[in-house]
């Protein structure tokens, strides 16, 4: 069984290449207890472009990709974010990308395994055909059941079913973690019913949110707090440009605060931060990458007492004084990934969505003529849209919707 794809490798001056590679179709389970079966045949249709594919090709530069591959291959077609066509189902489906030998691969435990298609030992989605789990290709909603070609609006969309689902998973974290953080305080301090502190204690998790680092990650777990906690005050920390396409964008969408850092050192960025949400962070979320965040959160104060530090960047090293940070009461957390539940509610939620406006096409034929050239050049480059897509078979796709 052999396809054309991108596949990333293991080599300093060629980390992802496109050609012919050859499919394998091993049995995998979508969770433990249930049962393993060979992937059905399926056309991806349209791919989004994430962080991660990125980190994943500096990796195979620096030659650390081997635990990524699939068994006996030394080669991982990459890709986790998009749609594709069943044929033998006749309809679209969101590939469940996490499964695996384990209760719930959002939180493994030391004897369990997990895998993930396009990430880590398992292929994705950049390719002609797959193969995958028939228990994990999503169904799309029922409006889109009869459709042989998806409009490209909805595509677009759903090329962010990955991120935001993740994004639903943050949320599902910052309010157990918060809740069970502060509950106590809310009840000394109101003289109130468990229950009651607790509801208290899960809102106020969020009274004062600091977003650092402004892309479609935290675009999106702002958009889940402001859904669910509409009183949250939000503030973005960027170095775009506040009158820049993706910074109007996320303020419209969340009706946030935005501070851009670019021209601030770290001592100049907190005191704005604390001035512009009138007091320190309840809530700290990293999604920038750079070891700025924590220094900002605990070296220059902008989480407070009690408040909780959120690290979703992958990269920075977080450090923090062990003096302040116990009497203060910090949490710091770090979790990344999803559940089905989380995925299906992500689907859900953006085909009737607006983040198709952020998403521009790159044309297959340039992408695949050179795709390290369109990686570092394009994709992910200083200026580079939000978010990139790019349309793998038209014969699914309807242009004009």
């Amino acid at each position: 069984m052999r396809t054309f794809g991108t596949y990333f490798q293991n080599d300093k001056e060629l980390p992802i290449k496109y050609g012919e590679v050859n499919l394998i179709n091993p049995e995998r389970q979508r969770l433990r207890g249930e049962p393993m079966y060979k992937g059905i045949e399926t056309f991806p249709v349209f791919q989004g472009f994430c962080g991660t594919d990125y980190e994943l090709m500096k990796m195979g530069r620096d030659g650390k990709l081997l635990p990524k591959f699939p068994e006996g291959e030394n080669r991982l077609i990459n890709g986790h974010e998009g749609v594709v066509w069943v044929p033998s189902e006749n309809r679209f489906a969101i590939v469940l990308i996490r499964g695996g030998d384990s209760y719930d691969p959002t939180r493994y435990t030391e004897d369990e395994t997990y895998f993930e298609y396009g990430c880590d030992g398992a292929d994705g989605l950049f390719c002609d055909k797959n193969y995958f789990n028939p228990d994990m290709l999503l169904h799309l909603p029922e409006k889109y059941n009869n459709l042989n070609k998806l409009p490209l609006s909805v595509a677009k969309r759903l090329s962010f079913a990955d991120p935001y689902a993740c994004a639903i998973f943050q949320l599902e974290r910052m309010e157990d973690l918060g809740e069970a953080q502060n509950f106590r305080v809310e009840m000394a301090k109101y003289k109130c019913s468990e229950q009651e502190a607790r509801a208290k204690a899960k809102e106020n998790t969020f009274a004062r949110t600091v977003i650092f680092g402004l892309g479609m990650t935290g675009l999106f777990i702002a958009d889940q707090i402001k859904r669910h906690h509409p009183d949250a005050d939000i503030l973005f920390v960027g170095r775009s440009d506040e009158n820049s396409k993706k910074v109007v964008f996320s303020k419209e969408i969340v009706g946030a605060k935005y501070l851009c850092n670019a021209e601030l050192n770290e001592k100049e960025t907190a005191e704005k931060i604390i001035e512009l949400l009138d007091g320190r962070a309840t809530m700290f979320i990293g999604t920038s990458g750079s070891n700025v965040e924590h220094k900002v959160a605990f070296e220059h104060k902008v989480l407070g007492c009690n408040g909780v530090y959120n690290s979703f960047s992958l990269g920075p090293v977080v450090s923090y004084d062990t003096m302040p940070f116990g009497f203060e009461n910090h949490l710091i957390f770090a979790s990344i990934n999803f559940r089905q539940e989380h995925m299906e509610k992500a689907i859900n939620v953006l085909v009737d969505s607006r983040y198709d406006e952020v998403v521009e096409l790159i044309d297959k034929d340039e992408f695949t003529a050179n795709p390290l050239n369109a990686y570092e050049n394009k994709i992910f480059c200083k200026g580079a849209p939000l978010k990139t897509g790019v349309i793998w078979n038209k014969e699914y796709i309807d242009e004009d919707n």
